[in-house]
């Protein structure tokens, strides 16, 4: 579930960084503007992966792996 979170989430920042650089929502482009109702869809499901990455930031389990990864390289 975390990978795919954030796969979702990068996905998500791809698109932020089109509509930011372009002006250009390639979601809406893809899937029949912002109202319609699949696009919708991957907005929320995106949404949805980007506040589940939050619980990512306070993953004891995860942080403790990297910072001995760290170390012992």
């Amino acid at each position: 579930m975390d990978r795919l979170s954030l796969v979702l989430v990068i996905i998500g920042a791809i698109n932020w960084g089109l509509i930011g650089l372009f002006q250009f929502d390639l979601v809406a482009f893809l899937f029949g503007g912002q109202g319609a109702m699949i696009s919708r869809i991957l907005y929320a499901i995106i949404g949805a992966a980007g506040l589940w990455s939050i619980s990512l930031l306070f993953d004891r389990e995860h942080s403790h792996a990297h910072t001995a990864d760290s170390v012992s390289a």
